[in-house]
């Protein structure tokens, strides 16, 4: 009889409490006999049983066809023609102009404000009532290499728009999670040296692109006497933003020797402890769309649109990296397809 089928709730509780007394037991009896014949194994010099691996969704995923290989010449091989080799060749100095949309939230000048302690040559300017498309050339007048629109819908900071200028791309990336510098406990304050980069998983064609857009945000020279760190970190199509210093601490050193001479010198002995103190902000990025050249809502081409299209929830959950299946390429006023939230019909290619 299971214990949902007893209505009485101290007896249920009690049933309940006693299997999983035993499960317990018996859980334990396993790992016992586990451990015994690896031991008789490792005596009679043969084999141990092999070690059961728990299903995880990184173990189950499907394998991506658009992960890039370390040999692959022919990607890293446009890196010297892309858009972002000026900057990450150390040719032009990253200059990153900040700005929000028209209708700015309470808690979004608190968001750029750590954002500009984030990234290095980082200046805000108001939006105001100007159209995006008039700060894209203010921007390219003014030799900014990017610009950062911080998007608020319902007094909380929503969106990201990144523009590598002067010839795009553009991104836009969901952005969710947000939590500020006050708002983490035991938090640091950074300092104004240039952090050193950290970008992880960053595997397919898509996200070795999308991670040289971030890359070429900050300046590939970093102090690192400033011991200040900013990590990105790609998992299941989230990048999830970090931003610590390293802490080294000196501390005396317990001596647990029994001899007697060395206990009498008294010498303190010293051993360093580093550790890591998040400085803040905490957030959460979602790759909506990259778009060829510079921002432009009604004639732009898109490089790349998340849709899924796909039935497989493996491919939905855990493909990563920026590879849903199949990714799509749209291109203008071909046919009569149009994405969620566009006006001009595209051309769907699947690769």
């Amino acid at each position: 009889m299971l214990p949902s089928m007893i209505k009485n709730k101290e007896k249920r509780s009690a049933v309940h409490a006693k299997l999983k007394h035993e499960k317990k037991i018996e859980k334990r009896k396993q790992a016992k006999a586990r451990e015994a014949a690896i031991k008789r194994a490792l005596d009679l010099g043969e084999e141990p049983p092999e070690k059961k691996v728990p299903r995880t969704i990184e173990n189950t995923r499907e394998v991506d066809e658009t992960v890039c290989r370390p040999d692959d010449e022919e990607l890293f091989a446009g890196n010297d023609a892309d858009e972002f080799s000026q900057v990450l060749k150390q040719e032009v100095t990253p200059k990153i102009l900040i700005t929000t949309n028209r209708f700015n939230s309470t808690r979004g000048p608190a968001f750029i404000q750590e954002l500009l302690s984030v990234i290095p040559n980082a200046h805000y300017h108001k939006r105001g009532t100007y159209e995006l498309k008039k700060i894209v050339e203010y921007a390219k007048n003014k030799d900014f290499t990017s610009v950062v629109v911080v998007h608020s819908n319902r007094r909380e900071p929503d969106a990201l728009l990144i523009i590598n200028m002067p010839d795009g791309p553009t991104a836009h990336f969901k952005l969710s999670k947000l939590v500020l510098r006050k708002d983490i406990k035991n938090h640091g304050n950074p300092t104004d040296h240039k952090p050193e980069l950290v970008l992880s998983n960053f595997t397919t064609r898509l996200g070795h692109r999308v991670g040289r857009m971030i890359q070429s945000l900050f300046p590939q020279d970093p102090n690192f006497r400033g011991r200040r760190v900013v990590t990105f970190h790609n998992q299941r199509d989230f990048i999830f933003f970090r931003h610590h210093r390293y802490i080294f601490e000196t501390k005396e050193k317990k001596d647990d020797s029994k001899d007697k001479a060395a206990k009498s010198k008294n010498v303190p002995q010293e051993k360093v402890i580093v550790r890591l103190q998040e400085c803040g902000p905490r957030f959460t990025l979602k790759l909506r769309n990259l778009q060829h050249g510079t921002f432009d809502s009604k004639g732009g081409e898109y490089e790349w649109l998340c849709i899924a299209f796909d039935s497989s929830r493996r491919w939905i959950r855990a493909a990563g990296d920026f590879s849903c299946k199949p990714e799509i390429l749209l291109q203008k006023k071909t046919s009569q397809f149009c994405g969620p939230g566009f006006d001009v019909p595209y051309t769907v290619l699947l690769l």
